[in-house]
């Protein structure tokens, strides 16, 4: 489980995000929504560590990383996996050395032991005939998933997801969706998924967090959400589902 608390960032004196509060619960796919500009990457890139709020916590099962020591932020971010968006793998490694690369720089193992680990994730996105291609030979729906395996590689605790669907075709979209999902439940995951498409969120949101304009204006699931009575989430949902 992860629970933010009162999380405050600015930049240059505008706030991007203003006391933002909630909890995101283990084996579900929790998610951010809310239009461009709202908070949600920077709401992401506080959790995990890239920025430091000014104010407020990021509990992660009760450990709180924006004031940990070193050695504890250390081993948190051991038990983090990212799928950042568009995948960003390194174009001069194969698919394989891609999903290998946190094991070859964050433990110890032998390199027979570190390829085996990387085959079964390769293997549990359906990839592993692809081990040896690189990423310019791949699609934009395998570059996530390679991403995918990436990110479960080191057997997180809590993965991140920034917008998993952008530049994928609707069908694409509706098979990362369901992998992430199924990895969730499979691994007992605290997933967040950052994301502007309301199909994805109708699909995938067990959770979901509404940021409008830095604020949380509304919290619930995919089945309440089309029901609430927040004038800003009803605007929101007003222009994604036309």
């Amino acid at each position: 489980m992860i629970e933010i608390k009162g999380i405050h960032k600015e930049f240059e004196g505008r706030v991007i995000l203003d006391g933002v509060s909630g909890v995101f619960k283990q084996g579900m796919t929790n998610m951010v929504i809310g239009g461009s500009g709202t908070g949600k990457s920077v709401l992401l890139k506080c959790m995990i560590g890239i920025l430091s709020p000014e104010k407020g916590k990021v509990l992660y099962d009760g450990r709180d990383f924006v004031n940990a020591d070193p050695e504890t932020v250390k081993a948190i971010r051991r038990e983090m996996g990212v799928l950042f968006q568009g995948g960003a793998l390194f174009d001069s490694k194969t698919v394989l050395e891609n999903v290998r690369f946190p094991l070859d720089t964050l433990t110890s193992q032998g390199l027979e032991e570190k390829t085996e680990q990387a085959m079964l994730c390769l293997k549990r996105v359906g990839l592993e005939a692809a081990a040896n291609q690189m990423p310019s030979e791949i699609s934009g729906g395998m570059k996530k998933r390679v991403g995918i395996a990436r990110a479960i590689v080191m057997n997180p605790k809590y993965l991140f997801c920034d917008e998993p669907n952008s530049g994928l075709d609707p069908l694409t979209a509706v098979k990362i969706d369901l992998l992430i999902q199924e990895i969730t439940v499979e691994y007992g995951i605290t997933t967040i998924v950052i994301s502007h498409d309301m199909n994805s969120v109708m699909r995938m949101g067990q959770y979901i967090m509404f940021l409008k304009d830095g604020k949380k204006m509304w919290e619930g699931n995919s089945t309440n959400m089309m029901s609430n009575t927040v004038p800003e989430l009803q605007e929101f949902l007003s222009t994604k589902l036309i």
